[in-house]
């Protein structure tokens, strides 16, 4: 547990987990419109599209300075998805393929510009390369109050636009009938977007940033229908990964800080895919399989009632080979008699036949009722 003193005490690691969980609130709260209104791939585009936006600010200028590069890379990111919508709405070309175009076209031309001035010959370009993969081990004090007042910002807006924003990623149509400006709400939206993303790649990268975009928002629809909830869940995932991320890397010699982020991102989307309650796989099978058990229970009982209502009594016994010629269930029908025993609703006579209880009678009577509408 000497992580835990070291992430109080320790100033570079808790300088990259503190960059690092800021990171992760902001970009994993702005992921959950992102998923919302299905633009998973935008963020993606952004992030490549900032590449060139970083290195002509550093041409420009001369400088490394977090808040001068992330300038460059904010209006190269907006600059590409203002493209991609123009492309979209004034051409044929449809939303997946003018993403690939300009992820492409942007992350090349920005991949161009890193080779021109690595092959300059002052030394004060050295570690520009580091945005395509991240280099959160870099991160000092000053980043870190970037990435604070940028995400603090950031996360004013969208609390001062919650209620614009909720109707916009579910029915941006219908926020146009109540009079509000729905293109200037959908470009504040992106800019917020690009905002996350570009405060990102220091840390994370070029090409992992869309992760940590879409993955807190994915992981947390699976636990809540809630929007706000899942808001709030969302950029609680990122922390986590964050942090997390920072103290394996600091653990681990030679461990990469932004693909630990990634990874430990993905693999609570995972988690979630197989074990939250509403959604997930695991239990969705479980309901699945106690569907089919009470399925099973219902058939065998009224196959029960219709025998016995050809006799004088309801709880008259029948072998249990006629219930498996008539029963509709796969397999024999014995399991599910044991079942019915277990509960109560069917008795064992002998080796071979069973009967009804009155509770089963009952429960035989209300599924005819239900399943035919008719009482028995």
């Amino acid at each position: 547990m000497e992580w835990i003193t070291d992430l109080f005490t320790d100033y570079t690691l808790r300088t990259v987990a503190l960059g690092s969980a800021l990171l992760g609130i902001t970009a994993g709260s702005l992921g959950g419109f992102a998923l919302l209104r299905r633009q998973s791939l935008l963020g993606d585009a952004i992030s490549h599209a900032a590449l060139p936006g970083i290195a002509i600010a550093f041409l420009l200028t001369g400088s490394k300075a977090p808040l001068v590069l992330i300038i460059g890379a904010a209006v190269a990111g907006w600059s590409g998805a203002a493209l991609i919508t123009t492309v979209t709405t004034r051409t044929r070309i449809k939303y997946d393929s003018a993403l690939g175009v300009m992820l492409s076209v942007f992350f090349g031309f920005g991949l161009v510009l890193l080779t021109f001035i690595q092959r300059q010959p002052n030394s004060n370009q050295a570690g520009l390369d580091s945005f395509l993969f991240g280099q959160a081990a870099a991160l000092v004090e000053r980043d870190v109050l970037v990435i604070f007042a940028i995400g603090a910002a950031v996360l004013l807006l969208m609390t001062l636009f919650w209620k614009e924003f909720k109707i916009l990623s579910f029915d941006s149509d219908f926020l146009g009938t109540l009079g509000f400006p729905v293109r200037r709400l959908d470009h504040l939206l992106t800019t917020l977007f690009v905002i996350a993303i570009v405060i990102g790649l220091q840390t994370v990268g070029v090409v992992l940033m869309s992760a940590m975009i879409i993955a807190p928002g994915a992981a947390a629809r699976q636990w809540t229908d809630r929007l706000g909830r899942m808001i709030v869940l969302s950029g609680f995932i990122g922390a986590v990964a964050g942090v997390g991320g920072a103290v394996a890397s600091s653990m681990i010699p030679s461990l990469p800080t932004g693909p630990t982020i990634v990874l430990i991102v993905s693999c609570i989307v995972f988690f979630s895919l197989l074990f939250a309650p509403n959604r997930g796989l695991v239990f969705r099978r479980i309901r699945e399989w106690k569907a089919g058990k009470m399925l099973r229970v219902d058939a065998v009982l009224v196959d029960l009632y219709t025998l016995a209502s050809q006799h004088s009594s309801a709880e008259h016994p029948h072998s249990e080979r006629v219930l498996d010629v008539m029963s509709t269930i796969s397999g024999p029908a014995r399991r599910t008699l044991v079942l019915l025993k277990d509960l109560e609703l069917a008795r064992q006579i002998d080796s071979t036949h069973w009967s009804l209880t009155p509770s089963g009678v009952s429960r035989a009577e209300s599924v005819i009722e239900r399943q035919f509408g008719v009482a028995s």
